[in-house]
């Protein structure tokens, strides 16, 4: 005891001569996060929501209440306060040697799809405690603040992050979450208040940057056997809704040149928009993912069908230059078919290109730690893409075994889960450093 005590007391000292700056870098180099416990971690919290179809902590259900208790659990015994803000986000803060710094903040989210996997989400939230608790445990203090999230709702449109950065619409606070609780109800249940929600805001300069870890949901990482995606950009994104309206009638007596067919004419469509996205250079891509026909009987010609056009790419001008030429299709194909045509955007989400900077350090996190590399867009929404609006943004990507997310197959080995919180942790400290 008294010689570790003469080693301690050495160590101040010298970190206080001017080698200070450089025996803190040479410890720093050595930091590695316990495998073991944030992967023990994952596992606990896969308990809350499973049941045989996968896992279903959905927002606001009260597997998502036991796995948010579960994860602030895990805060305090990391060494940390969590608390609550408005939104019903949950954070705790991590001091730095200069707390006046802007503060850098990592997470992610834990509610998942109905009948999902255990993956999506919590790698970054049990991966961002593990980072805090081994800077703490160590004895690393940072000169920022080193701030950790976890965003509520984000299963339901990046609901927390993105009431975080702008104020809530009313038809947003009205939606109805997977749990069947409104997001109005949903925020006092997870200890959040409504009457308070300005307090929660953030902008511009409020952090120095953000991190998220998070599993690829795709198979490129796994396939490749590259162990880290470095994310370029997440991808915007536009929903639409097609309506086609023809005129339902028998479907025995009807000749076929007689006939007003709003499935023939949604059919075309679907095709259409394939082949419109295919004939472009780029990584562009449409999906038509919803399609209902009405009155959606056996012997009856639909007389009206609605589908849905999912629209992503990192570009934005792709996102202004398709549309268009969905309504252009459209029309043409509803004179073809004899119906009517209409479109109406749904939804919309902004590209969110990352801080060139942070993939810097990243890579160099990394390649530090003898991991291989690949730069790639991120195909799905995270809550970054709405940070990105206040701060610089960088997401981690690790491997999903055979690119399978929002399943209950959903696997991301261990050692690639610890590969991730490694790299999450160094490119804080370089973060932190520069």
């Amino acid at each position: 005891m008294t010689a570790r005590r003469e080693f301690l007391a050495g160590m101040v000292a010298a970190s206080a001569s001017p080698l200070g700056p450089w025996l803190r870098f040479t410890r720093q180099s050595q930091l590695r996060v316990n495998g073991a416990r944030v992967n023990g971690h994952l596992a606990g919290l896969s308990d809350f929501g499973k049941g045989p179809g996968g896992t279903s902590r959905v927002a606001y259900s009260e597997a998502d209440l036991a796995g948010r208790r579960y994860a602030m659990d895990l805060m305090r015994s990391a060494g940390l306060t969590p608390r609550i803000d408005p939104i019903g986000n949950i954070l705790a803060r991590l001091e730095g040697r200069e707390p006046a710094l802007p503060p850098i903040l990592i997470g992610s989210h834990i509610d998942s799809v109905t009948n999902g996997g255990n993956y999506d989400g919590d790698v970054g939230s049990m991966g961002a405690i593990e980072v805090a608790q081994t800077l703490r445990e160590s004895g690393t203090r940072l000169r920022h603040p080193l701030e950790v999230v976890i965003f509520q709702n984000e299963e339901g449109g990046t609901v927390g992050s993105r009431m975080m950065v702008e104020a809530p619409t009313e038809e947003l606070l009205n939606t109805t979450a997977r749990s069947g609780i409104t997001i109005r109800d949903g925020i006092p249940r997870i200890g959040g208040d409504l009457t308070r929600l300005d307090a929660a805001r953030r902008k511009q300069g409020d952090y120095l940057c953000y991190f998220e870890l998070h599993i690829e949901q795709g198979g490129i990482l796994d396939k490749e056997g590259i162990k880290i995606g470095v994310v370029e950009g997440i991808v915007g994104i536009r929903w639409f809704e097609v309506t086609f309206t023809g005129f339902a009638n028998h479907a025995g007596t009807t000749p076929m040149d007689q006939r007003r067919d709003a499935m023939l004419a949604a059919a075309k469509f679907t095709v259409a928009v394939n082949e419109a996205i295919r004939a472009v250079p780029g990584r562009q891509v449409g999906t038509v993912g919803r399609l209902v026909a009405v009155p959606g009987t056996v012997n009856v010609i639909p007389g009206e069908v609605t589908l849905t056009v999912d629209l992503r790419d990192l570009a934005a001008e792709t996102l202004t230059t398709f549309p268009p030429k969905f309504e252009e299709m459209g029309r043409r194909i509803a004179g073809e078919t004899n119906t009517a045509f209409a479109m109406r955007l749904l939804s919309t989400n902004e590209p969110a290109p990352t801080d060139v900077r942070l993939r810097g350090l990243i890579e160099q996190s990394a390649r530090g730690l003898g991991l291989s590399t690949r730069t790639m867009p991120s195909g799905a929404g995270h809550d970054a893409q709405e940070i990105a609006r206040i701060a610089p943004i960088a997401m981690i990507f690790v491997p999903s075994v055979g690119g399978v997310s929002h399943s209950p197959n959903e696997l991301t080995r261990p050692e690639d889960v610890t590969n991730g919180a490694n790299v999450l942790l160094h490119s804080v400290l370089l973060a932190d450093r520069e």
